[in-house]
């Protein structure tokens, strides 16, 4: 299927959104997807996976939610990139052990050290997830203007993407909430508001995650809203981004691939 891709901008709330869209180039209609990047912002990745998904027969905008006035200054493309360099310097099987990530991060020059820092605590510490959330929603308000979207709407995010991706959920905002390895929202009560459907895709490795993931599947049946769980096995966090090898598990990639089309075409 040929797709047009394009920069766009839009608006949530008082602030302008900058973001990547991705759709079929014909006139008919289609499904609308909020793709959610991971902690790192809006890479070539994410962007990646917007084109594959709007290859597969929907129109696609990953956010770029750090591009607001009020989060840029902080959360530059230098201070994202040296977050990046640093975590991807680190051993998979230490990605989540606080103790060896400060030890190596005293490694390194002040100057990285703070911006590293200074990432860390917005984005981990203090998180502003219903400023997020707002941003996320302007980006279904876009999808929804746009004339080759049919009015179903949903939603897929990886790591902190994921965690956005069923707070926007929570909302009542989407039809269908893909969660790859983001943490449960806070409260869990919250999910009493998703509007329908939920698929949730962990690693077993991961098991700072994945150990909460029943919590979140007592919240949703009881609320009895519909909800998939796949965990697999020997995967790590991260396990489906192929630009970062030590992290990418092929197998487990190309079935969550497959879980969420699916997912998808029952739900949208």
């Amino acid at each position: 299927m040929e797709i047009n891709s394009k920069d766009v901008v839009y608006k949530a709330g008082n602030e302008n959104i900058t973001g990547y869209v991705s759709y079929p180039n014909d006139s008919k209609s289609y499904p609308g997807v909020v793709l959610i990047h991971e902690i790192f912002g809006l890479d070539d990745h994410t962007k990646d996976v917007t084109r594959r998904l709007a290859s597969e027969g929907y129109f696609v905008i990953a956010p770029h939610l750090f591009s607001s006035e009020s989060l840029s200054k902080i959360l530059t493309p230098d201070a994202i990139g040296k977050t990046m360099k640093f975590m991807m310097s680190i051993p998979v099987d230490k990605q989540r052990d606080e103790v060896y990530r400060a030890q190596e991060l005293a490694k390194l020059p002040k100057e990285e050290q703070d911006a590293i820092s200074e990432v860390y605590k917005t984005l981990l510490v203090r998180r502003p997830v219903d400023k997020f959330v707002e941003y996320l929603s302007g980006a279904v308000e876009y999808l929804l203007q746009q004339s080759n979207v049919n009015g179903k709407i949903g939603s897929v995010g990886f790591c902190f993407g994921g965690s956005m991706s069923i707070n926007l959920a929570c909302k009542g905002k989407v039809d269908a909430s893909v969660i790859f390895y983001g943490e449960n929202p806070e409260p869990i009560s919250k999910v009493k508001d998703v509007k329908n459907a939920v698929l949730g895709i962990y690693g077993g490795e991961d098991n700072r995650i994945t150990s909460k993931v029943p919590e979140l599947v007592k919240e949703l049946t009881d609320n009895k809203k519909n909800v998939s769980i796949n965990v697999y096995t020997g995967a790590h966090h991260a396990f489906f981004n192929d630009s970062r090898p030590q992290m990418y598990n092929e197998r487990a990639a190309k079935s969550a691939w497959e879980k969420l089309l699916n997912f998808y075409k029952e739900y949208l």
